[in-house]
């Protein structure tokens, strides 16, 4: 199984491939919707982002309250759709990777050509991919509680290769 350190440079973009199981290792941002929103809007007005998207990796999850003496309560996946509206300027800002669960929208796939990969991880494991998060911070919109925008480090969180930058899909046909 391939380790993948974050942020990803072009190189490891281009040698990943659909379907390959890879374990994750470095710096992701978590991000669900309401965040998702925010950051778009801030885009489109020109505002400048609470973090940098440059070569970032988002997970789309929204992890529960940590117990007392645990990093991060459990963060499974959530489904990747919910935020195809706001991917391709993400894309475009500089997002270079994105974790998730379910299918992205045919848009989505096209703007990651070349410059993004998604990758899949598993959906109903929220404890066991909380255990590869070894450090946690709320970064930005803190109001968003849960929804907040929080810098994880990755210790060989375990996914696949779900949709590589060449459009390959490993779980469904891309139209």
């Amino acid at each position: 199984m391939k380790q993948i350190q974050l942020p990803l440079s072009a190189r490891d973009i281009a040698i990943l491939h659909a379907g390959e199981t890879v374990t994750l290792y470095g710096e992701a941002v978590i991000a669900r919707d309401a965040a998702h929103k925010r950051l778009y809007a801030m885009l489109q007005t020109g505002a400048d982002l609470p973090f940098s998207l440059s070569g970032a990796c988002i997970y789309y999850a929204g992890p529960c309250p940590a117990a007392p003496g645990e990093v991060i309560g459990p963060c499974g996946p959530t489904t990747s759709g919910r935020v195809d509206a706001y991917t391709p300027a993400l894309i475009e800002a500089g997002l270079s990777a994105m974790i998730g669960k379910g299918a992205r929208a045919p848009e989505v796939v096209h703007a990651m050509r070349g410059r993004a990969v998604y990758f899949a991880a598993t959906g109903g494991a929220a404890i066991l991919l909380s255990s590869h998060i070894v450090a946690a911070e709320v970064i930005a919109f803190a109001d968003l509680e849960a929804e907040a925008v929080r810098r994880v480090t990755l210790a060989g969180m375990p996914v696949i290769v779900a949709i590589d930058a060449q459009g390959n899909s490993a779980l469904w046909p891309i139209a």
